[in-house]
């Protein structure tokens, strides 16, 4: 959100409403009325050989289990300054542009421990490098770590789930109300994983391969993001040399309704001139790009 921008009727806590967007634009959540009808797939083979010697080059100055993972993040960061409309949302048949970067992610909160794993929501910056984004996440782990297990949000989810299933319908049902008119309780959209930027997942350290991940359509979640494990791929050069270039495979589930798909053509463009010259990501922005008004 721009700093001079102030907060006018119509504007949620988590977002401004886009006012000047073309009519035809505007009117699309009428058309297409839920994320799942209306999302679009994408499936593409990423080349990171220069991102992955980056990365080893980075673990040898001390930046431990710095991998993809960060990498992705830091990408897509530094692709929304570029192309802030990634980072809109849909809610009550209204287009916002969302006031925070937040990514949801699987982090283990001990390494000793099987089945430790937990989703977590972490808040980023527009100018954040790959080195804030690796101490964020650190930064996160450590905060499970001294957290109540007890109190995690996986137990009060599964103290829900013992209750009948008519109250569980009348909850949902309050909560999709408070969610379309923006008035849900702030500490819990703060905790939602299911109102973000982004959930990727990290298919690769599974040693799986990508799948695509729905986004539903509950909260604001607009786009899902799983890559799999790194791989071999033998090219031909012009020379006739043959060469050996690492690949890593993507699958992405966006919302259709949010931009064009030239849109997120020119997002995938930006990508792979991240992956093909990853020192971008070692530096801030020189520029962030605002959304519309």
């Amino acid at each position: 959100m721009p700093n001079t921008y102030k907060h006018r009727s119509g504007d949620r806590r988590d977002g401004r409403l886009l006012r000047s967007l073309p009519a035809q634009e505007s009117f699309t959540p009428y058309f297409m009325k839920n994320r799942e009808g209306s999302c679009l797939l994408c499936d593409e083979d990423f080349d990171v050989t220069e991102a992955d010697r980056c990365l080893k080059e980075e673990q040898a100055n001390g930046y431990e289990n710095i991998g993809f993972l960060h990498f992705f993040i830091a990408a897509y960061i530094r692709c929304l300054t570029m192309l802030p409309g990634l980072n809109r949302f849909i809610v009550g048949r209204r287009i916002f542009a969302r006031n925070e970067i937040e990514i949801v992610l699987t982090v283990k909160r001990s390494a000793a421990i099987e089945n430790s794993d937990a989703k977590v929501k972490v808040l980023f910056d527009a100018s954040d490098t790959i080195f804030d984004v690796y101490r964020k996440i650190n930064e996160k782990v450590e905060e499970l770590k001294s957290e109540d297990v007890s109190g995690t949000l996986e137990d009060v989810i599964e103290s829900f789930r013992r209750a009948p299933r008519f109250f569980l319908r009348l909850v949902f049902l309050a909560l999709r109300f408070l969610d379309y008119f923006g008035i849900l309780p702030q500490s819990m959209a703060e905790r939602s994983l299911y109102h973000a930027s982004l959930q990727i997942i990290d298919a690769g350290a599974l040693n799986a391969s990508p799948v695509f991940v729905q986004t539903g359509n509950f909260g604001t979640l607009p786009f899902t993001l799983c890559f799999g494990e790194k791989h071999h791929v033998f090219e031909m050069e012009q020379s006739g040399l043959v060469t050996d270039t690492k690949h890593i495979v993507c699958k992405a589930v966006v919302d259709g309704r949010l931009v064009d798909a030239r849109y997120y053509a020119q997002f995938l463009g930006a990508m792979r001139y991240i992956f093909a010259h990853p020192e971008i990501l070692e530096r801030s922005p020189s520029r962030i790009v605002e959304d519309v008004g």
